[in-house]
C-alpha cells in the first residue's frame, strides 16, 4: 500500500463537482441531441443557464469555418452571457453535435484535421485572448498532473466529453450507469503478445500503479474475453493481431471506463451491422466508415460507461495513456479529469465518450 501511495503521490482535496460546473451543448437541428440533453439535464440537475443550444450542421464532419462560426463562437457566447467562464469546468457535447473537423492530414506537428471536442477544450484560453495555430497539436497542461486538482485559472482549459454512442438508448444507459458508479471490481489490462514497445510499457505501468488485488494483467498472446466485474479496461483493441472477436463479452460494472490504442475508433457514431467484423487494411470492401478498425462506441454499447477514441490518426504518442487514466480514476478523479490527465495533446484527434461528472469515488468509499 505504501508503494502505491508513493507511485501515485498525494491527491489533494478533490472537490465534488455538480451540474453547476458543466456546460451542456445540444444541437437544435438534431432531435436525438435535444433528447439526450433533456435527459442529462434532469439527471444531473444542470441549471437552465448552463444549457447552450446550437444551430449547426448535424453532420459528423464539418469544415473549420463551420466549427468556428457555429460551435466555438456560440459556445463562447453562452459562457460569457451567463457568467460561466470560470465556474464551468466541463463541457458535455451530445450525439448530433458535429464530431470532427476536416483538414489536411499529417504528422503531429503538421495535421490540421482533428476532433471538435479536443479543439473546444482550448476555448477557456481563447476567451482570455490566447491565440493558437491551427496546424499540429497543443500540449495539454493537465497531462500527467496526477497530484494537482483541476481548477481554473491554474489549468486554462475546459474538459470536454461527449454524451454520445450509437443511439439515445446507448447514451441513456451510459448516463444511468455513471450515476450508479462505485469503486469496486477489476482493472483488466491486456498487452499485445510480447511486443516490446511504448504502449506495452504504459499498460504494464498502469498495472503497477494499481493495487494488485484489483488487477487482471495478461502479457501472453491470449486476448482476454468474458471478464467479470470490470471497472477499467486497457488494451490494443483491434490492433492486437490476435483479437478476432469484435465483442469482448465483458460484464461491465456501472462506472466502468476503457481505452484502446486504436487510430480511428472514434471516427463515427454510426452503428455498424451486427455481423460486421474487424478486417485488414487490404480488405477495403469490408471497411466501416473508412476503416477496418474497432469502434469506441462498441464498448459503450456493450456496457462500458466511458471510452476514449480518435477521430483521425493520432499516432501512438497521441493516444490516452492508461498509466495515468486508470490510477487517477481509481483514486476518485472524475471521468473527465481522469481522461484528460491521460491525453498529452489538445487540438488533436481524441474524444472521450462519457458523463464528465462520473466518479467511482475514492478507494474504500461506497
Amino acid at each position: 500500500m505504501l508503494r502505491l501511495f508513493l507511485l501515485l503521490g498525494f491527491v489533494p482535496f478533490l472537490r465534488a463537482q455538480t451540474g453547476e460546473n458543466v456546460l451542456l451543448v445540444v444541437n437544435r437541428k438534431d432531435p436525438v441531441s435535444v433528447q439526450i440533453g433533456e435527459y442529462y439535464r434532469l439527471k444531473r440537475a444542470i441549471p437552465a443557464r448552463n444549457v447552450c443550444t446550437l444551430d449547426t450542421s448535424p453532420q459528423e464532419e464539418i469544415e473549420w469555418q463551420t466549427y468556428v462560426e457555429q460551435i466555438e463562437a456560440p459556445v463562447g457566447a453562452c459562457l460569457n452571457k451567463a457568467g460561466l467562464v470560470e465556474s464551468v469546468l466541463y463541457i458535455a457535447t451530445t450525439l448530433g453535435v458535429p464530431l470532427k473537423i476536416a483538414g489536411s492530414a499529417g504528422k503531429i506537428n503538421a495535421a490540421e484535421q482533428g476532433s471538435v471536442d479536443s479543439e473546444l477544450a482550448l476555448l477557456y484560453a481563447k476567451l482570455k485572448g490566447v491565440k493558437y495555430q491551427r496546424r499540429g497539436t497543443v500540449p495539454n497542461p493537465l497531462f500527467g498532473k496526477r497530484d494537482v486538482p483541476f481548477r481554473h485559472p491554474q489549468f486554462p482549459i475546459y474538459l470536454v466529453t461527449r454524451l454520445a454512442a450509437y443511439s439515445f438508448n446507448d447514451v441513456k444507459g451510459m448516463i444511468d450507469r455513471s450515476i450508479q458508479a462505485s469503486n469496486r471490481g477489476k482493472f483488466v489490462i491486456d498487452l499485445r503478445s510480447g511486443r516490446d514497445e511504448g504502449g506495452d510499457d504504459w499498460l504494464r505501468n498502469a498495472a503497477i500503479f494499481l493495487p494488485g488485488s484489483r488487477v487482471i494483467l495478461d502479457e501472453t498472446t491470449n486476448v482476454l474475453y468474458g471478464q467479470k466485474d470490470v471497472i477499467g479496461y486497457a488494451s490494443w483493441g483491434s490492433n492486437d493481431k490476435n483479437r478476432k472477436r469484435r465483442w469482448l463479452g465483458f460484464q461491465w460494472l456501472p462506472g466502468a471506463i476503457s481505452t484502446e490504442f486504436v487510430s480511428t475508433n472514434g471516427r463515427t457514431m454510426k452503428q455498424p451491422p451486427d455481423d460486421w467484423a474487424y478486417t485488414t487494411w487490404q480488405e477495403r470492401l469490408h471497411f466501416w466508415a473508412g476503416s477496418p478498425q474497432g469502434m469506441a462506441a462498441d464498448l459503450i454499447h456493450e456496457g462500458a460507461t466511458g471510452a476514449s477514441g480518435n477521430v483521425y490518426e493520432p499516432y501512438l504518442e497521441g493516444c490516452a495513456r492508461p498509466d495515468y487514466l486508470l490510477p487517477a480514476y481509481y483514486e476518485g478523479r472524475t471521468l473527465a479529469e481522469s481522461y484528460y490527465l491521460a491525453l498529452p495533446f489538445l487540438s488533436w484527434q481524441g474524444i472521450v465518450l462519457g458523463d464528465p461528472l462520473c466518479s467511482i469515488g475514492k478507494p474504500g468509499k461506497p
